[in-house]
């Protein structure tokens, strides 16, 4: 396995583990519960990892001719 995969285990470790501690928090933030408003950034922050993996992969590279 190649190291540039273990960035996709981290919007795992943050929407699980971090929703034990955003439950607790009784917040508004922009209109939405702050449970929903921590699920909706981690959302945002995986897809930009999963873009990270996807332009370091060799395997996506082009094949020259």
């Amino acid at each position: 396995m190649k190291p540039i995969y273990l960035l996709g285990a981290i919007p795992f470790i943050g929407i699980v583990g971090g929703s034990i501690f955003a439950s607790k928090v009784d917040a508004i933030v922009l209109g939405m519960p702050f449970l929903m408003f921590w699920h909706v950034i981690w959302l945002v922050i995986a897809s930009v990892l999963m873009l990270i993996i996807y332009k370091f992969d060799p395997a996506n590279e082009e094949e020259q001719e």
